[in-house]
């Protein structure tokens, strides 16, 4: 969801920036920015290691800055170009839809209810139904289960490398989405039918058959 449908990395950077130099650690911008994937538990080990709080202080960490993120971004809230129409169209040909994601339901809800777009999709995978984050497999093969799909038959949309390598573990095939990252961080993945920027002029048939 977020880099992939959203364009809202620099709202989570900003945040998660507040919270970190709070705690005591002086990364910002491109040093911190490489550290923000996974679950907000695991970010916040990335960062200072495991055990430098408690799993009462992490859940503070984790609740204020995902509260600041979406303070900070619901004014501008939206969707990446061309991807409601493409969403839409493939609801049209039949395709199931989910999201899945190491972000809390929180805001899984705050985007699909924003947007107007929660009947669009018939699973909705957040955190708390996976115990382990991409590059795992797990989040995409929980997607698929609740899909009633095998994963040979799902594609994955990923904006980070980690996370294309968790749909190449799960047996899915995957589009790379260039918000966060550049075209050659992807080169080590055979399973990406293509690139894109945006979903603009991305057609349903270009990627089924």
């Amino acid at each position: 969801m977020d880099g992939t449908m959203l364009n809202n990395m620099q709202f989570h950077l900003q945040a998660w920036e507040k919270v970190v130099t709070a705690a005591g650690s002086d990364l910002r911008g491109d040093r911190l920015f490489p550290q923000l994937y996974g679950k907000n538990s695991e970010v916040l080990e990335r960062i200072f290691g495991e055990g430098a709080f408690s799993p009462e202080e992490i859940n503070r960490m984790a609740l204020e800055k995902d509260a600041l993120y979406r303070e900070l971004y619901k004014p501008t809230i939206e969707l990446l170009p061309g991807l409601e129409d493409f969403l839409k169209e493939a609801r049209r040909q039949g395709i199931t839809l989910a999201i899945a994601t190491a972000a809390i339901k929180e805001n899984i809800d705050f985007a699909v209810d924003a947007l107007h777009i929660r009947s669009l999709f018939s699973a909705l995978v957040s955190e708390r139904e996976v115990k382990k984050s991409k590059p795992d497999p797990e989040t995409f093969l929980v997607a698929a289960k609740e899909l009633g799909m095998p994963p040979s038959r799902c594609i994955v949309f990923e904006d980070v490398p980690k996370g294309v390598e968790a749909a190449q573990r799960a047996g899915m095939k995957a589009v790379a989405v260039m918000t966060s990252h550049k075209r050659e961080e992807f080169d080590d993945y055979p399973n990406i039918l293509r690139t894109i920027d945006d979903f603009t002029g991305l057609k349903v048939q270009d990627l089924v058959s």
